[in-house]
């Protein structure tokens, strides 16, 4: 997604946009780094669903998603999939919940960290639901989704790319996908309003956002930048492999849904007294 986006802002903008990775805490140490550099719309931050969940579960994140930083704009959205083990003696989310409630503790959960999306996702499961099933922190989604396959883990939340390949093969099978509305992509899926589950509705999201106090005309002059390329052909057609929805818009829109997604998050880290070092 960043290369994808760099590349076509610099398309519209003339200019020239280096990625840079920077790995580590969930993608806080990336994040630290740009909320640290200058406020003049030379670094910006590719800012992802870990975003909002590390900060609202570990305390030592380093930065405030909403004070450290001047949002740009929304760039695209779409759902995880539940995903189980094929001998798991479940079919629905439903059929999910009846058999944590019957056995708790039994059930395994595999996610691609923990404080990621992956993870609050299930203790937002568990928040709703009064179930108990055990967190195993991965690194990453692929060696989760390997001991599912395998039996280790009965249980795994990831992108529909990520996931798709094994469900194709039949190899997994999926529950539902963790949005209230069903994806295009998988199409014979449930969403969570469907499974039966009406206020639940998560997305996995990417933005683009610059450091606290970046000028108001260079915002403006890079969200204007960022919707042009939104409206582009091959990018939307990208999105569509990669099972998200574009989400041109204002700073403002992306403001109201990053304060939403973080008080979200953190009302759950506080209901399941969650404590991540």
């Amino acid at each position: 997604m960043g290369r994808l986006v760099a590349q076509k802002l610099g398309e519209v903008l003339g200019a020239s946009f280096v990625v840079e990775n920077r790995t580590g805490a969930s993608g806080a140490i990336g994040t630290q780094f740009v909320a640290q550099q200058a406020a003049d719309g030379y670094t910006l931050l590719l800012v992802a669903s870990p975003f909002t969940t590390v900060a609202a579960s570990i305390p030592s994140a380093g930065y405030d998603p909403i004070k450290s930083f001047t949002p740009v704009g929304m760039i695209a959205s779409g759902p995880l999939i539940w995903a189980a083990n094929n001998q798991l003696p479940a079919n629905t989310m439903q059929e999910l919940v009846a058999l944590a409630r019957q056995k708790p503790g039994v059930l395994n959960y595999g996610s691609a960290g923990a404080g990621g999306v992956n993870h609050l996702v299930l203790e937002l499961l568990k928040t709703k639901t009064g179930t108990y099933i055990i967190h195993i922190p991965y690194r990453g989604v692929a060696p989760a989704a390997v001991d599912m396959v395998a039996g280790e883990v009965q249980l795994v939340t990831g992108t529909i790319p990520a996931l798709l390949p094994l469900i194709k093969d039949k190899r997994i099978k999926p529950l539902a996908v963790t949005s209230a509305k069903r994806s295009p992509a998988l199409p014979d899926v449930p969403s969570m309003s469907e499974a039966g589950f009406k206020d639940f509705d998560v997305l996995n999201f990417f933005a683009l956002a610059a450091p606290a106090g970046t000028p108001a005309v260079v915002i403006e002059k890079l969200n204007t930048a960022l919707n042009t390329v939104l409206a582009m052909p091959d990018v939307l057609a990208r999105f569509k492999v990669d099972a998200v929805d574009a989400m041109p818009g204002t700073p403002a829109a992306q403001t109201k849904f990053i304060n939403a997604d973080y008080q979200a998050w953190r009302d759950v880290v506080r209901t399941q007294k969650l404590v991540i070092e």
